[in-house]
């Protein structure tokens, strides 16, 4: 029998289908929120640079809407862009990743969804190393899964490890994937190759799939013996029908947050059921828009140097500053452009990040946004010029010194 109490008036939330309506505005936006449209706050909560995507890239989408590329187009991407993402996957990785095996998304964000849709039925779940960017959380909740935590631990020095028994023993019988960000979000912890083939491995024996968030791979701070600057993948782990699907986004690298565009590697067979749900969310991605992407991967290994460089400095600004004080526990992360780091005395870093925002004008993300292994954190981002931070620490400080 329907329950009748979810048929009532339009507008009312009781009508809305539970995942809907249980849905919060997540911390970082209660933050930002609290003052919005104030041009005095210096803007550090978000992940993004202060750059504007580059020029070629830009005049490569105009090129392409003056072109008359407005009409539909292929779901899962142009050709030419799938293409070109399997030519740059192969000499990124130097392994064969042929563009069946791609699918352009309308971003990062949309990847995870889709792919939530693909594995999850109602009462699944997803064991998720923590603490994590929430959109993998909502996405899981808003088609009836369950998300499980496992967190990562506070290493000597500060930095971050993850113990991987616990990942495995977080599997049970429901479980249908693991997923794991690396670099990661917000914590700049990177997975080794090693532990990238134990998962992949234990993934295969139980039957579950490993969904791979590689959106910051580009932006790491170490490079290989053979000079390639690029995190860990585990696509040089997997072969090309082992159950992986790899998530990545234009976003970060090359400037591209406003784009949303993205794309997933995943096994060829999973074409068709990809093209579907393309179809059902989006019907595509805007044709000239995946010009820009097809610039950017052909063109754009300078501009991510630069960013890379440019972040380097910001972060190594940041840890200098925020080591100094006696009561903040921080480190050099490994990769991706985040400072996540505590203060000895705040527990409550939603209120802390408020306070930031409204009384200190800077602004923060609180680390309860990020999940279990979070709290007690907050996170900065330094993908921003040298005068921005330095004005955006000098508030922070005072604020610590304040509390």
């Amino acid at each position: 029998m329907q329950d009748q109490t979810r048929f009532v008036a339009p507008g009312i939330a009781a009508s809305l289908s539970g995942a809907t309506a249980g849905m919060r505005d997540t911390p970082i936006s209660e933050v930002a929120m609290s003052v919005f449209g104030d041009p005095d706050v210096v803007p550090l909560w978000f992940g993004e640079s202060d750059l504007v995507t580059p020029d070629f890239v830009r005049d490569a989408a105009a090129k392409g809407l003056q072109g008359g590329e407005t009409f539909y187009t292929w779901q899962r991407g142009i050709p030419e862009l799938r293409g070109a993402l399997s030519a740059y996957t192969e000499r990124l990785y130097r392994i064969k990743c042929p563009a069946d095996r791609i699918t352009v998304t309308t971003g990062g964000m949309q990847a995870i969804l889709l792919t939530c849709q693909l594995l999850l039925d109602p009462g699944d779940n997803i064991v998720i190393v923590s603490p994590i960017w929430p959109n993998i959380t909502s996405a899981t909740k808003l088609v009836g899964g369950e998300p499980k935590y496992v967190a990562l631990e506070r290493a000597d020095g500060g930095g971050w490890k993850l113990d991987l028994q616990k990942v495995f023993d977080a599997v049970d019988d429901r479980t249908r994937a693991v997923f794991v960000n690396s670099p990661g979000n917000p914590t700049g912890w990177t997975m080794t190759a090693d532990e990238q083939r134990a998962l992949l491995d234990f993934a295969k024996k139980r039957g579950i799939w490993v969904m791979a968030d590689e959106v910051y791979a580009r932006l790491i701070y170490s490079k290989r013996p053979d000079g390639r600057q690029v995190a860990p993948s585990f696509l040089e782990q997997a072969g090309s029908d082992d159950p992986l699907i790899v998530l990545n986004s234009f976003s970060k690298p090359w400037a591209m947050t406003g784009w949303r565009l993205g794309w997933l590697t995943h096994p060829a067979q999973l074409g068709d059921q990809f093209a579907k749900l393309v179809q059902i969310n989006t019907s595509g991605v805007p044709a000239f828009l995946q010009r820009g992407g097809i610039a950017a991967v052909e063109k754009g290994d300078d501009f991510v140097a630069e960013i890379v460089e440019r972040c380097r400095a910001g972060g190594e600004l940041v840890f200098q500053r925020l080591s100094a004080l006696p009561r903040v526990t921080i480190s050099r992360p490994d990769a991706a452009f985040y400072a996540f780091f505590s203060v000895d005395g705040i527990e409550d870093t939603l209120g802390f990040c408020k306070t930031l925002a409204q009384k200190y004008k800077v602004g923060l993300a609180p680390g309860e946004a990020f999940g279990p292994g979070g709290q007690g954190n907050v996170r900065l981002c330094f993908a921003s010029s040298a005068e921005r931070l330095s004005k955006g620490l000098d508030r922070i400080e005072a604020a610590i010194k304040d509390s």
